[in-house]
């Protein structure tokens, strides 16, 4: 059975009851239970409101939105390649896969993802104040729990600023109806300045470790801040600052990679929490995910695209080989069921009450394939091939999949990984970010990939309309959800939506 946060969501539950927002303005402001002055007296009230921070990453305490895991699902899943519509899937879910998203589209909603930064901005604010109240509070415990929300809060912006561009930035809490206020946004580059500036904040002071498994892998570790910093890091082409932060994970020799075997998915996947996690948000029995019901119901809204099985992993009837991260890992090849959230092991089905299976934000594998990445713009492609090649035989990849890159050729290395990296994370909300870091590098370089993407994705008759659409990089980026401008006056649209 699972090492489960049991505890840990009953107070996640309590803090978020109190932190309930009035939905007013980018969620800003919580209810006064958590910012009066009588609250923030003790250090455990001080882990409480940290614990909510996790807590609201899982789902809406209202209920009111989406939990966090299926909008980063769909942020990063249904512009890419991957994903095929099914019975269930929903007009608004067709518009953005069709890439024709507008304002008024409910995915587009950013409001969990602020809500979320409102909380860690309210620990951030308002827990230094503890340790003139309680004597037992120390300022090392102070930093740690800082250091977990300023973590929390990078990530969040860094979905926002690859999903949006430019977003308001909010650093201070919203703590009374005076704090409201219409905010402008703020670039895309001051957005993740501020990102790196809180990632480097937090690392000196972010906890090794926590003393058990499931804490280690469901809250901000160091290690967690610097696989966060190397993906920022890749986002901004600044390859050796890259290496440096996945150098610090790889080099504490606490994690690896999970071998090849009958055990594999269950320990990796439905189990959890495995040597291989960096960074997992913890679903149980009493906080079940949204995925069942996505992938597994016959109402389903996804399955997998028929390319996943015939052209990313390939197939091998002669000998009976198959790569262990497709059928039955990431996918039922059978009838392209999205497997990896809704299997119990490589063949049998979960029930839906047992639909508790993580969202993996970060593994090891991220770590070394990020590497590699870096490592091949910097022309260090051996090196590269190396890292990759350690990830394909783990996996018993097949030798269709493997195109034999010449070292020496940047875009050829850089393309193996790319689609070693859809292999690796298939399904886990990485393709669309992946996709348009390698094609935006460079000056948009490789735009061509993406053109050739979405004609295997749009229908036949809108093909030459969408690859117009993407030929313009603003389209990468979705509009700004039409209720955020009525109530937001210092907005403006994004521009290939005005």
């Amino acid at each position: 059975m699972k090492m489960r946060y049991r505890l840990l969501h009953t107070i996640s539950f309590f803090s978020l009851m109190l932190l309930v927002s009035c939905t007013k303005r980018l969620d800003q402001k919580p209810s006064d239970g958590i910012i009066r002055e009588d609250y923030w007296k003790t250090k455990e009230q001080v882990r409480a409101a940290v614990i909510g921070c996790y807590g609201s990453l899982l789902g809406d305490p209202t209920n009111s939105t989406a939990a966090l895991p299926e909008l980063l699902f769909l942020w990063g899943e249904l512009r890419a390649d991957m994903l095929a519509p099914s019975l269930g899937t929903t007009a608004s879910q067709y518009e953005i896969m069709n890439v024709n998203t507008t304002s008024s589209n409910p995915i587009i909603n950013w409001r969990p993802v602020y809500r979320t930064i409102n909380y860690c901005n309210t620990v951030i604010d308002f827990a230094p104040g503890v340790l003139t109240n309680d004597k037992t509070f120390t300022q090392e415990a102070l930093n740690a729990y800082v250091a977990e929300a300023k973590t929390i809060r990078a990530l969040l912006y860094f979905y926002l600023a690859r999903s949006f561009g430019d977003v308001p930035l909010k650093l201070s809490a919203t703590s009374s109806d005076a704090d409201i206020t219409d905010i402008a946004k703020s670039s895309r580059q001051e957005v993740l300045n501020q990102v790196i500036a809180d990632l480097n904040s937090a690392e000196p002071n972010a906890p090794l470790t926590y003393g058990n498994v499931a804490s280690d892998k469901g809250r901000i570790t160091r290690f967690t801040v610097n696989t966060i910093l190397a993906d920022v890091y890749l986002w901004m082409e600044k390859y050796a600052e890259a290496i440096a932060a996945c150098d610090k994970v790889i080099n504490s020799k606490r994690f690896g990679l999970i071998g090849s075997s009958s055990a594999w998915f269950n320990t990796l996947y439905r189990t959890g929490n495995s040597n291989e996690g960096i960074f997992e948000l913890q679903f149980d029995a009493q906080k079940l995910n949204t995925f069942y019901g996505m992938f597994a119901l016959s109402s389903k809204q996804f399955v997998a695209a028929n390319r996943v099985m015939d052209m990313v992993y390939t197939t091998d009837e002669v000998n009976g080989l198959k790569d262990i991260r497709s059928d039955g890992a990431s996918v039922r090849a059978t009838d392209g069921l999205i497997w990896k959230y809704v299997g119990k092991n490589s063949q049998d089905l979960i029930a839906q009450s047992d639909s508790y299976t993580h969202w993996f934000v970060y593994r090891y594998a991220d770590v070394l394939l990020m590497k590699a990445e870096a490592l091949a713009q910097l022309s260090r492609g051996q090196e590269a091939l190396d890292i990759v090649n350690v990830i394909r035989k783990r996996a018993d990849a097949l030798e269709g999949s493997n195109t034999h890159p010449d070292p020496a050729n940047v875009t050829e290395v850089s393309r193996f990984i790319l689609e070693e990296r859809a292999r690796e994370f298939m399904f886990e909300g990485k393709r669309w970010y992946d996709v348009l870091r390698y094609v935006k590098r460079n000056n948009y370089a490789q735009i061509d990939f993406l053109l050739d993407m979405v004609t295997g994705t749009v229908p036949a008759n809108t093909i030459r309309a969408t690859q117009t659409k993407m030929k313009d990089h603003n389209s990468h980026y979705f509009p700004i959800f039409e209720y955020e401008l009525q109530t937001n006056k210092q907005l403006v649209q994004n521009p290939f939506y005005k």
